[in-house]
């Protein structure tokens, strides 16, 4: 994968002013040649992400909250893959999404949920294309409304996720965040996240996306500009579910126009999960 030089292994000369933390290079095959991001030791507090955004982005390096989970997972227990990451912009994002849409929906989705084959046979319907831009312009700057969800995650993070801590990555847009680490988070569904994270790019340029907190295997992204219509909604849902399908297939009421109203629709912060 292509990256920007490292920032990481010369942390402690670079003049950030961060609480106590550690540096994690532990991957699923052995230690890696660099460290891959730092962590702190203890929880976010409500003022680190902006100011640590504001500080490490000049360096190369982006935020992101790490959970530790129910299971008390951190990130040196996260089976990290660098090795078998590519780099995002070698992706599509429509190729990616419809890939899985052929894969997946074909068993999974209702009839009832998706259009019908173009040759009009009975089935959840051929990929129906990337979802438009809202119509609706963004409330605030997405690394504000990024700034905003981290804060409030960091005035409770137990309620959330069982702790969350402020962690920095070298990379150069938020999309990137997990490919820069070789997440595994969704190896179930996708060995190599950075084609998930190509995806991640398209949301970034569409709704002002960012990654904000990351675990073992699950994701949370700030929204800056989140469908405002059951139309919208709905056909982003379709690239939801081709991106993780463990939201819909594993959480009841299992149907996509549901989701869609409830998930979707004028949400300003999206949570994946994956089995």
């Amino acid at each position: 994968m292509a990256t920007l030089p490292n920032p990481l292994p010369s942390l402690a000369s670079s003049g950030l002013d961060l609480p106590p933390g550690s540096l994690v290079d532990a991957t699923l095959d052995g230690p890696w040649h660099e460290p891959l991001l730092w962590y702190a030791d203890g929880p976010a507090e409500l003022r680190d992400w902006p100011r640590l955004r504001a500080a490490g982005r000049p360096l190369g390096l982006l935020p992101v909250l790490v959970t530790g989970g129910r299971r008390d997972q951190w990130p040196e227990e996260w089976d990290l893959c660098p090795d078998d990451t590519s780099y995002p912009g070698d992706h599509d994002a429509e190729e990616v999404l419809a890939g899985y849409w052929t894969d997946y929906a074909a068993d999974e989705v209702a009839p009832e949920n998706a259009g019908p084959h173009t040759d009009g046979s009975a089935g959840p319907g051929s990929w129906p294309g990337l979802a438009p831009v809202p119509a609706r312009e963004a409330a605030e700057d997405a690394d504000v409304a990024a700034a905003g969800l981290a804060g409030v995650i960091a005035a409770d993070p137990d309620a959330w996720l069982g702790g969350a801590r402020m962690a920095l990555v070298p990379a150069r847009r938020s999309a990137d965040i997990p490919a820069a680490i070789g997440w595994s988070g969704p190896m179930n569904h996708e060995n190599d996240v950075a084609r998930l994270c190509a995806v991640l790019r398209s949301w970034e340029d569409r709704y002002d996306a960012r990654v904000v907190v990351l675990g073992f295997d699950t994701m949370i992204v700030s929204v800056g500009r989140p469908p405002a219509t059951a139309e919208e909604a709905r056909a982003l849902a379709a690239e939801h579910y081709a991106f993780c399908p463990d939201n819909i297939d594993q959480s009841p009421p299992y149907d996509l126009d549901a989701y869609a109203e409830k998930a979707v629709l004028n949400q300003e912060a999206w949570s994946f999960w994956w089995d």
